[in-house]
This record gives C-alpha cells, structure tokens and sequence, in this order.
C-alpha cells in the first residue's frame, strides 16, 4: 500500500544521529533528511511536509536558522520537533516562537514518537504510522501483530522489529552491520551471524510462498521485495 506523500517528515540535519534515524524508522515514519531550509523547499511533497523534526544539540546555529527559515516561509511547516542538549535549555525561552515541543537529548526513543504522536494529534495531522503493509504482510505498529495473507505471524520481538525495519524500506539493500545498528541498536555486541539466524526464522515463519520476500543480495546483505514508491 503505497503511503500519502503528505506522510513526509523532513529532518535537518542532512546526516541525522542514528538514533533519530533509527527511532523514526522503527516507529513507522517515512521521513526525508535536508541539509537547508531552500532545500527543504525544493524538496517538498506537493501537499507539503507533514512536519520537522530538527536535532538541535548537533549543530545548534545551524539547527536554529533552518527552523527560523521555516517559519518564515508562507506555508510554515507545522508541527516541528527540536532534539536539543541540557546546556540549551536556557536558549527556549528566546526561541519559543520557532518549534512546538522539544526532547532533551540523551532521550529514549520512546519519548520522541510519543511526543510526535501528541503533536500530530494536537494539530490534526494526517501522519499515522499504524500499519506497515506491502502486498499481503500486514504490521500493526500499536499492538505489534503481523499477518501474512490473513494469518496471524507468532514472532519474537526482535523477529517483528527486523520484518518492520525491513518492510519500511523495500528495494533498499542493507548490510548485516547497518541492520544490527539499526534495529538491534549499538549497545548489542552480537555478530553479524544474528542477522542470519533472524532472517532464516522469519522467512519460516513467513511460509514457503512468501518466504523470498526477504531477498539475499550476495556478498551485501538482505533486501525486502521491491520499492513500494516506484511506479
């Protein structure tokens, strides 16, 4: 099922932290990182972006003058969300204009998609990362089933995670290392031989018809089917 185009979060900076990267993946957003304001511009959907989410504590001068830019712009991008670091509690009062809520970085990841959540639901947004679905593989990101054809998947809970991160981005290829980063975290000192073990379950899960829909790329790593944004 192909996503609104209206469901686009854009996040400055251009290389977010990978926690960021990782929660908004895991938490079902499709998001685009810009490196400016003119390029935010150039890049947005035609219905517009659904909000921002502006990691502060990186490069803060940097971080400030794009939302300030988006401000300013005629069709102002609403909600926007600000990642900043304890030493810049102080600055909010002086900028309370330029972002709706903000997270004290180190945060868990929980606490950024429950306050996007409130935001979106405060402002009547249209972005609702409920379910993943491509062809006939259902996940529902609230209560963290998934079925195939119909039927119900009993997945362990790094076995969901891996099948959503994956599901997320069709036709993308992703080595065993940037999968262990992404969806295991680096705090998880296993090999990249616990990918393989989660791969092979899965695809057993999965059923022998649907199995292939988790690709191996030889000598790279896995890739879910095709992308579900290409025509």
């Amino acid at each position: 099922m192909s996503t609104p185009v209206a469901d686009l979060l854009a996040v400055y900076p251009e290389s977010p932290p990978v926690d960021l990267a990782r929660t908004l993946d895991l938490a079902g957003y499709r998001w685009k990182a810009v490196s400016s304001a003119s390029e935010a511009s150039s890049h947005e959907p035609a219905s517009g972006w659904a909000g921002a989410v502006v990691a502060c504590d990186v490069d803060a001068e940097g971080a400030w003058a794009f939302c300030s830019a988006l401000r300013r712009r005629e069709l102002a991008v609403e909600p926007l969300l600000v990642l900043i670091s304890g030493a810049q509690l102080a600055d909010l009062e002086l900028r309370h204009d330029l972002f709706d809520d903000f997270c004290i970085t180190p945060c868990h990841p929980v606490e950024i998609e429950t306050r996007l959540r409130h935001l979106f639901a405060r402002g009547g947004g249209a972005v609702r990362p409920d379910l993943v679905q491509y062809n006939g593989l259902v996940l529902n990101l609230e209560t963290y089933q998934a079925t195939i054809a119909g039927t119900p998947l009993d997945l362990t809970y790094m076995e969901y995670e891996l099948l959503k991160f994956l599901a997320q981005n069709p036709g993308k290829v992703f080595t065993r290392e940037i999968l262990l980063s992404r969806v295991w975290g680096y705090e998880y000192y296993g090999g990249a031989r616990t990918v393989d073990v989660h791969v092979r379950r899965l695809r057993a899960k999965l059923g022998e018809e649907h199995a292939n829909v988790i690709e191996t790329v030889r000598s790279v790593g896995y890739r879910f089917g095709q992308s579900r944004w290409s025509a």
